[in-house]
């Protein structure tokens, strides 16, 4: 079935700056990437390395122990999954730059996004960290370096003044830090060639790109999660990073995190576009120069953003992306596929029953994350927003001053009761198949971004009820011209 996909290797990509699975789960899930026709993994780890020494400190709570890691390639390796590391030495350092030991080492010092490019320690400092994580990774081919949306460079006080001199360049000094990376990497371990996203290199001048030497170091990674993505536009730019010397070219995908910061549940029909213009990107060249293509599955937009789709709720739009990569088109063959390996009667129905979501691990999260998101907001608003008796009778004036007509407590507090028992016994439930994936702080964020609000709103009108039904005794009356400090 590979043999008719122009994308040779197909790694799922896991970001773990946010929600990282728990070691069990990923044991369970792996079989499943293989059987949907993954072949490889990203593994893009940041603060869930188990870092040493002076960088003992990047490390999360929960992070991996080193014996976790091997587990996790030992898994991997079973399933015929190659895994390429990730480690960010450029942008999106903020897991790294926000620690005071570190912060000195910013391009912009109020921003921990962007490593400072001109100070040794910078280069030192992600040697460190690639080093550690190529130790723990023995067999790997590849080591993805990052190198994407170096936010600011150029505005720091020593690229300043290193712009003042003639013919430097943010992009001139965007290719020195990558090329001094990437020779980190060869020198270290000559038989790994280090990955770069492509965004920081698309409009850099041909020549100029050409004579950094950087072609003959890296492969770049040319990633756009659009369902419009502009295929024309992307054949042109591989034929430019060609002509400059790159022997070897990657894409990236998404099958979710590219939708939105906050999205809980992926729109599986965007992400199906997404990868029917990729197709078409490879199909318009030869692709003896494309190595493969990266499904990326961001899990936040950034170290500080809140959690995007947890990944269980990403595995139908995944297994959906995968089978169209390998049919070259999402046809009746591909989505029986699908429902047949998730065990799910209907991909495309919108609010899964819990009873009918699918058996593949984690499809009762998915179940229950969809129901949270598609009713537990709505279903409050319509009780607080768009009930009669709520908003005609009690109301913020009526609830600030304690005023209701008694009989209204009769029309409103049985409904409110219900509602939140309801979703009590929902939100218990998927804790509990939360905390079987997830480290307690990712189940921690989630339900307070996700389902606290709502419910505490519910709670708080219940509160104001009660006090409303059940009012405070009045003080005992005093005597007539008499005060309690004139009793005997």
């Amino acid at each position: 079935m590979s043999g008719s996909t122009p994308f040779k290797m197909r790694l799922v990509h896991l970001d773990l700056k946010g929600a990282p699975p728990k070691v069990s789960y990923l044991s369970e899930i792996f079989p499943l990437f293989r059987a949907l026709g993954a072949n490889g993994l990203l593994i893009e780890y940041e603060d869930m390395f188990p870092y040493e020494g002076p960088l003992r400190l990047l490390r999360a709570k929960y992070a991996y122990s080193p014996s976790e890691i091997k587990e996790i390639l030992h898994l991997a390796g079973l399933n015929e999954l190659e895994v390429i590391p990730l480690v960010q030495t450029f942008g999106h350092m903020e897991f790294v730059l926000k620690h005071a030991a570190f912060a000195h080492l910013r391009e912009v010092g109020p921003f921990p996004c962007t490593l400072n490019p001109h100070e040794a320690e910078s280069l030192a400092l992600v040697g460190a960290m690639i080093d550690q994580v190529l130790e723990l990774h023995p067999g790997a081919r590849w080591l993805h370096v990052g190198c994407d949306e170096v936010y600011y460079l150029g505005e720091g006080e020593a690229s300043r003044r290193w712009l003042q001199q003639e013919q430097n360049s943010t992009g001139k000094l965007c290719l020195s830090h990558m090329r001094a990376v990437a020779s980190h990497v060869q020198t270290r371990r000559p038989s790994v060639t280090p990955l770069v996203w492509d965004d920081m290199l698309r409009d850099l001048p041909e020549d100029q790109l050409a004579a950094s030497g950087v072609p003959q170091l890296v492969e770049p990674v040319l990633w756009d999660y659009a369902a419009d993505l502009d295929v024309h536009g992307k054949v042109l730019l591989m034929q430019k990073y060609w002509r400059c010397g790159f022997p070897w070219l990657w894409a990236a995908s998404a099958f979710k995190g590219a939708t939105g910061p906050s999205q809980a549940v992926p729109p599986i029909r965007h992400h199906l576009r997404n990868h029917v213009q990729w197709l078409q990107v490879a199909g318009s060249r030869p692709t003896d120069s494309l190595q493969g293509i990266i499904l990326t599955g961001w899990q936040r937009y950034d170290h500080f953003s809140v959690l995007c789709e947890l990944l269980p709720a990403g595995v139908p739009s995944l297994a959906a992306c995968l089978q169209l990569l390998l049919h070259g088109e999402f046809d009746g063959d591909a989505k029986a596929k699908v429902e047949n390996l998730l065990g799910i009667s209907n991909l495309e129905m919108m609010d899964p029953v819990r009873e009918g979501a699918g058996s593949f691990p984690g499809s009762n999260i998915l179940a229950l994350v969809t129901q949270v998101s598609l009713h537990l907001r709505s279903s409050v608003d319509a009780l607080l927003e768009g009930n009669t008796y709520v908003t005609g009778w009690f109301s913020p004036y009526h609830r600030r001053r304690k005023l209701i007509h008694p009989v209204m407590v009769q029309h409103i507090q049985p409904a409110a009761l219900s509602l939140l028992a309801q979703w009590s016994t929902l939100v218990r439930e998927l804790e509990v198949a939360l905390q079987l994936a997830f480290y307690p702080d990712a189940v921690e964020e989630w339900l307070e971004e996700n389902v606290h609000p709502s419910l505490q709103r519910l709670q708080a009108l219940l509160q104001d009820l009660s006090e409303v039904a059940t009012p405070s005794p009045p003080p005992p009356p005093t005597s007539p011209g008499r005060t309690p400090a004139q009793d005997p």
